[in-house]
């Protein structure tokens, strides 16, 4: 697909640097900008691990005359760019990153930049992220040269997206929300064509809990039952109705869905056994609904083990919330994509499910508003599902630059709020 070129007449979102210009300098780092994206393809690194990610990000900062901050961990950092004459107090814009990867085989054997590391991948996107956000800190270092930056813009290179409940709390602990105003990140999505982008108000993706129920009894022979705890039609009781339960306990329209991953008990035909667990997730699309979980779940569990005499315990490990963008937000991003990308006023952002995965993004919309949006990174007449998390997953690489334009032009907006 040929890059869209910028609206004419009609552009509802004042910039300060013209249009064609700010798309030159994106131009002339596109070529770099790829290149960094496959070495970490190349090299990917797990959650808090991302020691070599974490070092080629900051040695090209302090090149561009940026003063990145690493975080405690040793992985991830922030950089402040703030032009002269700031006022005291003012609020940053900024623009989020997660630079980890997944533990799963890279399954591409066609692209010289497959991943060097058996068992590792960046399958999700990260390095897309990455490369955008590097990017935006190259274009405005530029701008703060030229005078055209009127805003502190703050870049956060998270680590351990993908450790529940995600590195986004080790850069709130850092300080890394202190002083921002508003907040957004894209997410690759393979379902959207390059040169676009998919938005939506409110929950766009799930909250997202991990449980492990532990059930114990005195065990004993299946024969006399009724002298035990049987504790495998318990834990059968618990697998087939806690879900329904919990459903009917809570509003639907919050979208909760408890599913069980896995169940285990027992080791012999004629053995009532000592011990049984499940273990599954909890999402929800409703802060309200991921805050009252826990203890509904607590009060449905005891009924159940009542009835069957089981002892239990529940660990109930907290992840992330919902990713609930704010409308402003929203209205931000459209309206720089399409003064950006719209051609003869056709609209380059669509509208977008909702999805029950989880994002740890949603920390950082607990301290000041902001949205995630999903960065088109489909071929355009490209067939093959390269779905997330997935060893095949793989993207049109031009969305790179579509990112960069999209946050520069949001940081350069003429009227700085």
């Amino acid at each position: 697909m040929n890059r869209p070129e910028p609206a004419q007449s009609g552009a509802t979102l004042a910039l300060a640097r013209p249009a064609a210009e700010l798309r030159d300098r994106v131009r002339a780092l596109e070529p770099e900008l790829i290149a960094f994206r496959r070495d970490l393809h190349r090299h990917p690194e797990l959650g808090r691990q991302e020691f070599r990610t974490t070092g080629l990000l900051r040695d090209r900062l302090v090149a561009a005359g940026l003063e990145p901050r690493v975080l405690p961990g040793g992985t991830g950092m922030l950089v402040d760019i703030v032009p002269p004459g700031t006022a005291p107090g003012a609020e940053f814009l900024a623009f989020r990153a997660d630079i980890d990867a997944l533990p799963i085989d890279d399954a591409k054997t066609d692209v010289p930049y497959r991943s060097s590391v058996p068992g590792r991948a960046h399958a999700c996107g990260h390095d897309v992220h990455t490369s955008v956000v590097l990017g935006t800190g190259l274009v405005l270092a530029d701008a703060v040269r030229t005078g055209e930056l009127r805003r502190p813009v703050r870049l956060v290179f998270q680590p351990a997206e993908e450790v529940m409940p995600g590195g986004a709390l080790d850069v709130i602990k850092a300080g890394g929300m202190a002083g921002v105003g508003r907040i957004f990140a894209v997410h690759c999505d393979p379902k959207v064509e390059v040169g676009r982008i998919a938005l939506r108000v409110g929950a766009i993706t799930s909250a997202c809990d991990r449980l492990v129920l532990h059930l114990d009894g005195p065990g004993g022979h299946t024969a006399r039952p009724h002298l035990t705890t049987d504790l495998v039609t318990a834990v059968a009781r618990m697998a087939a109705d806690l879900p329904g339960a919990l459903a009917r306990r809570m509003d639907p329209r919050w979208g909760v869905s408890l599913a069980w991953g896995r169940i285990a008990s027992g080791s012999a035909a004629n053995v009532i056994p000592q011990h049984a667990e499940l273990e599954g997730t909890v999402r929800c699309l409703e802060l309200n609904g991921w805050r009252e979980a826990p203890d509904l779940l607590h009060e449905l569990i005891a009924k159940v083990a009542e009835t069957y005499r089981a002892k239990w315990t529940l660990d109930y490990h907290r992840g992330v919330p919902p990713v609930v963008n704010e409308a402003v937000s929203v209205a931000r991003l459209e309206e720089a994509m399409n003064a950006r990308f719209g051609r003869d006023g056709a609209q380059v952002v669509e509208g977008t499910e909702q999805s029950l995965g989880g994002e740890d993004f949603s920390w950082y919309l607990e301290h000041a508003p902001g949205a995630l949006a999903r960065l088109g990174v489909r071929a355009p007449g490209d067939a093959t599902v390269r779905d997330l998390h997935q060893g095949r997953f793989d993207v049109d690489e031009r969305a790179i630059g579509i990112g960069v334009e999209l946050f520069s032009a949001l940081a350069l907006e003429a009227d700085g709020s």
